[in-house]
């Protein structure tokens, strides 16, 4: 794990008692909002929704439309700094935003990483390590893009996907009508098959100083393209976990990032890193920071976007998160007292009201002296949830 630099702080930070504006209104704003409160700061949220996971806790909830650029004013002129929770923000709203109020991270940072063709071709120029991928606007195009990349290949639509959403896998010729059929998106990504071992991800913080934390490799499994364990330490090599951390760290300083970024990667069966997407912002797979790190990922956007020193982020031990989907839902209220009665076991629930298949709704936490021993916890203690009377 990197360590944390230290230069010499020159900004004048934002102060306890001042009010943060979240943009954005989900779990992870929650989540941020309580990193916040704890440390003495109001938060106002804003968001098109109401009664939502960052409005319960928050002190003001804006509902409006991220279109109501006049609402946006009005939100941005009661905070001190804006920041996000939700990286799929109008452009126009952060601009509205930010002539009242500093945005962090900037609206470029979210300019680059809302639109897959504008992240890749970022990354590309900048020498990271991309999967092969080609910008399409027909399907002539993508039958071209095909020849050049080959089988198998997955198309993408080139904004506002999360979680698998919009992503078409193309095998053999016979998939290239149906894929391009999928979505009405004007233009989209194809990109190469990356055949990996695992996905890992590195969460860091970088300040408007320059100074840089990370929680070092987190090892990441999805199921139906939705993250579904997540385990730190990554299970890799320690040279493996260390390119990945330094390639992190010069992506965060080639965009300016101020604030909290995630780096995803595919390790390779060959052991190279592949960079599969950005994320402006917390991240699932750093849910079990707030567990197991002396600092959270959400305390520490916190000191990121506020100016403060960023925290440590040495570990406490090893750890395991489980999301929890509104599947689990489908037999009636899970089984909450069995769960939390795992050794180890943390519950964190997110105030959604409603169920969804595929909705994430919380997600558990679990430590252990090893990973292997977080991961029996947490799995244990998910199954637990559906053992009724």
């Amino acid at each position: 794990m990197a360590e944390t630099s230290r230069p010499s702080t020159t900004a004048s930070p934002i102060l306890p008692g001042a009010c943060i504006g979240v943009l954005g209104s989900g779990q992870l704003g929650r989540m941020f909002a309580i990193a916040a409160r704890r440390m003495g700061y109001r938060v106002h949220t804003f968001s098109p929704d109401s009664d939502t996971p960052t409005g319960q806790v928050a002190d003001i909830e804006f509902s409006a439309s991220y279109d109501d650029l006049a609402a946006v004013r009005r939100f941005a002129s009661g905070v001190s700094v804006v920041t996000f929770e939700f990286e799929n923000v109008p452009a126009e709203t952060v601009q509205a935003a930010a002539e009242l109020s500093p945005v962090r991270p900037a609206g470029r940072v979210l300019h680059v990483t809302q639109h897959r063709l504008r992240e890749k071709t970022f990354l590309a120029e900048h020498g990271f390590p991309v999967a092969p991928f080609a910008a399409v606007d027909s399907q002539d195009a993508l039958e071209r893009a095909l020849e050049s990349i080959g089988f198998p290949a997955i198309l993408k639509t080139a904004g506002f996907g999360y979680d698998g959403k919009g992503q078409f896998r193309i095998s053999s010729p016979a998939d290239i009508g149906p894929a391009w059929n999928s979505s009405h998106d004007p233009m989209r990504v194809l990109e190469g098959f990356v055949d990996f071992q695992c996905e890992i991800s590195v969460v860091a913080a970088r300040s408007q100083e320059g100074e840089f934390a990370d929680y070092g490799a987190i090892e990441n499994s999805h199921h139906r393209h939705i993250l579904d364990l997540s385990l730190a330490p990554a299970r890799i090599p320690a040279e493996t976990a260390a390119r990945a951390v330094d390639l992190t760290r010069r992506i965060l300083t080639a965009l300016d990032v101020v604030g909290v970024m995630c780096v995803e990667f595919f390790l390779t069966r060959g052991g190279e890193l592949v960079v599969n997407e950005l994320a402006p912002r917390p991240h699932n797979s750093g849910h079990l920071t707030i567990d197991a790190h002396e600092t959270s990922q959400f305390e520490q956007q916190l000191r990121a976007v506020c100016g403060l020193p960023l925290g440590s982020t040495a570990p406490l031990r090893p750890a395991a998160m489980a999301n929890l989907l509104g599947d689990l839902w489908h037999q009636g209220e899970p089984n909450w007292a069995a769960a939390c009665g795992v050794p180890g076991v943390r519950l964190h629930l997110y105030g959604k009201t409603e169920p969804r298949v595929g909705r994430k709704m919380g997600h558990l936490t679990a430590l252990g002296d090893s990973v292997e021993e977080a991961l029996g916890r947490v799995q244990r203690a998910r199954a637990a949830l559906l053992a009724h009377d």
